[in-house]
């Protein structure tokens, strides 16, 4: 789910083009019946508030925020393989927002990923997902961020490597990885299905993080929330179709919607740029859409195997070494909050043991956790989360493979060996 929130190519070039659609709202009528009709200041107040709650469904303000910054000024760099993307500014500033945007510009927009001159927006602004929003979303969201303040910060241009720095290869990216259209609810399913489809399919774009994507910046469609590495984040985004990793289908309904909400549940908690999602979206939601989001979520079809992914090899011997070595490290630096059985005190401390995100098959996230340690969301339901301290400085990447390797596979948990060359390569990579 989404930073979104953190991502993929498509959704790195999409939060750039996301930049560019929102914002402007006359709103000085409405139509009714095919007539116009002035709309009361009470039918405006109502349109705002129903676009911040939309705009905070779809983590708005976590791309097109600079820490820091006035909100919705746009100027986030977002790395992807292909050069840097800049968020612009997509205040309602006549000069460097959108302030001269028309409802129909910033529909065109979300729902066919074209700026208001008619030029293709970037995949980071995720338009592929936008596109299954309403009308009536589009024009509420619009509502919403025409009534923020203007803020005459000009949009920084993207560094984009050549040939991607030419918008017209986007024709052939559109042609392979794009389908216009709003999101058509299954009559087979139940009202709050649909809206939970609608939620995440749509606005909350989950699947631009939980969807592999290819060497094009295209998501890997037959693979569909099966999980995957986002591109110069060094996360994982973990399979959500895979009992194996974070399938959700043996999760109980609160289990699932406490996640979303609060950021932590008795099976576990979210970290990196889930945390984000979290914080900056997910606590904002009704209790009766998380509850459609889990859902929907709750009956996305499980597949026994799990995805593969390039894990280097570590031998059995060694494994075994770092296996024991693993268990004094865990005893003398986790066992306090973790317990000794890796039961965990939840949902404060998460259990280890029986964790499907620990025993993954990539192992990019407890490397991760332990190197560089991390906190949970701040949220409604959890306005005090507890954190787990950086263990970089004081442990060498071997005692961190070790500790990694025991806590795979200890408890009955059937994770493989962690090769100290991983944490090598994460240790000096980017946090973000």
């Amino acid at each position: 789910m989404k930073r979104k929130s953190l991502f993929a190519l498509s959704a790195v070039v999409v939060v750039a083009a996301a930049a560019l659609v929102p914002v402007l709202w006359s709103g000085s009528d409405y139509l009714h019946n095919g007539t116009a009709v002035a709309a009361t200041p009470a039918d405006q107040a109502a349109l705002i508030k129903k676009g911040e709650y939309l705009a905070r469904a779809g983590d708005c303000i976590a791309c097109h925020t600079v820490r820091g910054g006035k909100e919705f000024s746009g100027g986030l760099p977002m790395a992807t393989p292909f050069g840097t993307l800049f968020t612009p500014n997509i205040t309602p500033d006549d000069q460097y927002g959108i302030g001269k945007w028309s409802q129909d510009d910033f529909y065109r927009a979300m729902h066919t990923g074209r700026s208001k001159d008619g030029s293709l927006l970037y995949p980071a602004f995720p338009f592929t997902s936008y596109t299954k929003v309403s009308r009536a979303d589009s024009d509420a969201i619009y509502a919403y961020l025409r009534s923020v303040p203007p803020v005459a910060v000009p949009s920084r241009p993207h560094e984009l490597k050549f040939p991607f720095n030419n918008r017209n290869l986007l024709i052939g990216w559109r042609t392979l990885f794009f389908r216009e259209g709003e999101y058509k609810p299954d009559p087979t399913k139940s009202v709050e299905w649909n809206r939970g489809a609608y939620l995440i399919e749509g606005l909350g774009h989950c699947g631009m993080c939980h969807t592999s994507i290819n060497a094009m910046g295209g998501p890997v469609n037959s693979a569909a929330f099966a999980g995957g590495l986002i591109p110069l984040q060094n996360w994982y985004a973990p399979s959500l179709t895979s009992n194996k990793e974070a399938g959700l289908g043996d999760w109980d309904i609160k289990d699932i919607s406490d996640l979303l909400k609060n950021g932590v549940s008795q099976r576990g908690a979210v970290f990196g740029p889930m945390a984000e999602v979290v914080h900056n979206s997910l606590q904002y939601m009704t209790d009766e859409d998380v509850h459609a989001m889990s859902t929907y979520l709750k009956t996305i079809p499980q597949k026994s195997e799990a995805p593969e992914h390039l894990q280097l090899e570590t031998s059995e011997q060694f494994g075994g070494e770092l296996l024991k070595q693993g268990q004094k490290i865990y005893a003398d630096n986790c066992a306090k909050c973790h317990a000794e059985n890796g039961l965990g005190m939840p949902p404060s401390f998460p259990p280890l043991a029986n964790n499907q995100s620990i025993q993954m098959p990539s192992a990019v996230n407890p490397i991760r956790m332990v190197l560089n340690g991390g906190y949970p969301p701040s949220t409604g339901g959890n306005p005090k989360p507890y954190g787990m301290p950086p263990f970089a400085q004081a442990l060498s990447n071997q005692e961190v493979a070790a500790v990694v390797t025991y806590i795979r596979q200890s408890w009955g948990n059937h994770g493989t060996a962690v090769s100290p060359q991983q944490v090598s390569d994460l240790r000096s990579a980017p946090l973000d």
